[in-house]
């Protein structure tokens, strides 16, 4: 850029820019992109329903003409607005607090709030101003009957023309400016208003530590940037394109083209906010939408860019995202206080900032010499394993013979020794040291291990607690429904393997789309939910149960997983009813002829008979149990907790998301073998156990 002004006309500058955009591309004071898009998020309110509360609203001394402006105002507003059926579920929400794109980020940087401090080397999310932030979502969701109902009541929501906005099922919501096209989509006649984000009390009436504010509202920007990879081959083509695609003239030409890419769709066309102002000023100009209050959204899209927060820019983004994530679920839930769970956030985000910046004092970890090691280890194994050949009392045809038969396995030996063995091995010693993939690893010791036992703990026990309820519940549950499936179907009917077939097709659909499916089963809203509609119907009238939340709350959603678990039951019917096709008639007819009753028949020859199959369909289980990731992972989302309360959180998906989200591979690989050796202990467990229950035919 340095070398470019004056020179070029093309080179950007940052009083092109809106100051938020610019700041996020920014590092140590080092610019390491060129902006492109910046969001922005604004207040938008449905007037009929307004208008169809004017009364309520009148009454309770608000105005109806008008949104709230200040936080007291949304909570006044909302208690208003807010519907509730007569078991106190949502019929409607006034505001949901983290309905739309807000997050804690929104409210928290309305409140001056600072994430980190301005060296990038310490963590402030738990300020007092975060703590007031928080706290006034956690009134939100108190008002809405605690954030599980109101979760249960959002998590029925769907996009596209079913926007619960649209329907005045949610009244008031922030969001941002990508949501107008699906608005002029779907809703082209919705009847509905905007205003700037409402801010804290004192921020609008200039008050106390805001008496010397220059800007009564405040928005969050995010958005996207150009940058050249270091080592690059053509940077300097890269540098002519990011020049031309970033001005006035290239980002115009990227608006007109997404124009008429839309209008030959038959879709109206309203430009997005760009981090380039006067491309944004232009845009509206030219393309400014023909509906007034598409107009007026557009245009306060634009104005309030100028006053935008932008989320911190470190490495450790992604973590202190998902604590912030956290800490809203936690405070929400009232499981934690708004300062407990800030602080909890705050001490996982400071000890990777620690760790990162102790990084340069540890010693580098020269990986030849365990790669040296192993292959000697190789090297002694196969010589030994030959000589041991050499010594066996064969003939020269019998050794012959023993060398082609280790040739002939070699495909799977070396395949097995190259990615099976090979990966063990290095995440054995990546367990030792402290690696991102993207630096070389540094020793650590035994310090990924000790984390295992002590900051990470709680997840660790919590991950392992979770993974043994479902195999504790989960995995007897199936054998028996599969035992049972397997038991109605042996038998030689007309259709039978029709049945068959149809019980064991859904245990080989792929794990995402029966998750997906599911979790539109179990959708805890009466009106989407299969289940719960069934539920309301029968249950519901009958013995005044209410439905359960399943994946929206704690206490259901692993049995959800469970359930749904039950949906491939007919795999393990496989094997039961290869088992009992095995069984020899002449037990039966011997056992009939003694007066054992069809009962006595089960326990004292079909069990005994299938204890092998047991053994099998167990041991594997547990082991599925503890490997449990697919689902957990759709149900997780992209960030937070991974279900209500960590409800769902299980040892592969924090090992997932610790190695891949935030790549500690360090403590990842440490992870790694914690859970090889439980499932190691249990499966030796259950092979010691099966030797007082498990009958073998053994030939004399």
């Amino acid at each position: 850029i340095e070398r470019d002004r004056g020179k070029d006309p093309l080179t950007p500058t940052p009083d092109q820019y809106y100051p938020a955009a610019w700041e996020e591309a920014q590092y140590e004071g080092k610019l390491y992109g060129i902006p492109t898009e910046a969001d922005d998020r604004i207040m938008y309110y449905n007037k009929a329903v307004f208008r169809e509360k004017a009364a309520e609203l009148r009454a309770a001394g608000l105005d109806p003409e008008r949104p709230p402006r200040t936080w007291s105002e949304v909570l006044a507003y909302n208690k208003v607005l807010t519907e509730k059926n007569p078991d106190g579920t949502l019929k409607r929400a006034g505001w949901v607090p983290n309905f739309g794109n807000t997050w804690l980020y929104m409210f928290a940087f309305q409140n001056n709030a600072q994430f980190m401090s301005p060296d990038g080397r310490t963590c402030t999310l738990n300020s007092p101003e975060a703590v007031e932030a928080l706290d006034f979502m956690v009134k939100g969701y108190e008002q809405l009957g605690g954030y599980d109902n109101a979760n249960r009541f959002t998590s029925g929501f769907v996009g596209a023309e079913n926007d619960p906005f649209y329907h005045g099922k949610v009244v008031m919501k922030v969001d941002g400016d990508w949501i107008l096209n699906n608005m002029s989509r779907y809703a082209p006649d919705l009847d509905f208003g905007v205003a700037p984000p409402p801010v804290p009390d004192d921020r609008f009436y200039k008050r106390g530590r805001f008496a010397n504010e220059k800007d009564t509202f405040v928005t969050w920007i995010g958005g996207f940037s150009y940058a050249i990879p270091a080592g690059a081959k053509n940077s300097e083509g890269a540098w002519a394109f990011i020049k031309f695609s970033c001005s006035l003239e290239g980002r115009m030409l990227e608006t007109r083209a997404q124009r008429n890419w839309d209008l030959s769709r038959g879709r109206d066309f309203i430009p997005r906010i760009k981090a380039h102002r006067e491309t944004n000023i232009q845009s509206y100009a030219e393309f400014k939408p023909a509906v007034p209050a598409f107009a007026a959204a557009l245009k306060l899209h634009v104005d309030m860019s100028e006053y935008g927060r932008v989320r911190p820019p470190t490495f450790v983004g992604q973590i202190l995202w998902d604590e912030h994530v956290q800490a809203i679920e936690f405070a929400g839930r009232k499981e934690k206080t708004p300062t407990e769970a800030l602080a909890e956030g705050q001490r996982v985000v400071q000890r990777e900032l620690d760790a990162h910046f102790r990084y340069d004092t540890l010693p580098s970890a020269d990986l030849k010499l365990p790669m040296f090691f192993g292959l000697g280890l190789l090297l002694v194994g196969a010589g030994l394993g030959y000589a041991r050949i050499r010594r066996m009392p064969m003939g020269r045809m019998g050794r012959y013979e023993t060398l082609w038969g280790y040739l002939l396995i070699s495909p799977w030996l070396i395949g097995f020794l190259i990615f099976t063995l090979g990966p063990m091995l290095a995440s054995l010693v990546f367990s030792f040291t402290q690696y991102n993939v993207l630096s070389e690893p540094r020793w650590v010791g035994l310090d990924n291990y000790r984390l295992l036992v002590g900051e990470e703990r709680d997840n660790v026990l919590k991950a392992f607690g979770n993974v043994l309820y479902l195999a504790g519940i989960g995995v007897p549950l199936g054998l028996l429904t599969g035992l049972a499936i397997a038991l109605l179907l042996n038998r030689a009917s007309m259709g039978i393997r029709t049945y068959r077939a149809i019980y064991y097709l859904p245990s080989i659909l792929p794990v995402i789309a029966t998750a997906t499916l599911w979790g539109w089963i179990m959708n805890p809203d009466a009106a989407k939910g299969l289940i719960n509609f069934a539920w309301t119907n029968t249950l519901q009238p009958w013995l005044g149960v209410n439905p359960p939340g399943w994946l929206t709350v704690a206490e259901w959603s692993k049995p959800g997983l469970i359930v749904m678990g039950l949906w491939g039951a007919g795999g393990g019917m496989i094997l039961w009813l290869a088992g009992l096709k095995g069984i020899s008639p002449t037990l039966y007819e011997a056992a009939s002829i003694d007066g054992a009753s069809p009962n006595r028949q089960f326990f004292g020859i079909t069990l005994p008979m299938l204890s092998p199959i047991l053994l099998f369909n167990s041991v594997m289980g547990v082991i599925g149990a503890m490997q449990e990731f697919d689902r957990v992972y759709v149900f997780r989302g992209t960030s937070g907790s991974a279900g209500p309360s960590d409800s769902l959180l299980t040892p592969v998906l924090h090992l997932f998301v610790n190695g891949f989200n935030y790549f500690k591979m360090g403590f990842a690989s440490a992870l790694a073998w914690l859970v090889f050796l439980v499932i190691l202990v249990l499966t030796l467990a259950q092979l010691r156990l099966s030797k007082k229950f498990v009958y073998n035919e053994v030939a004399d």
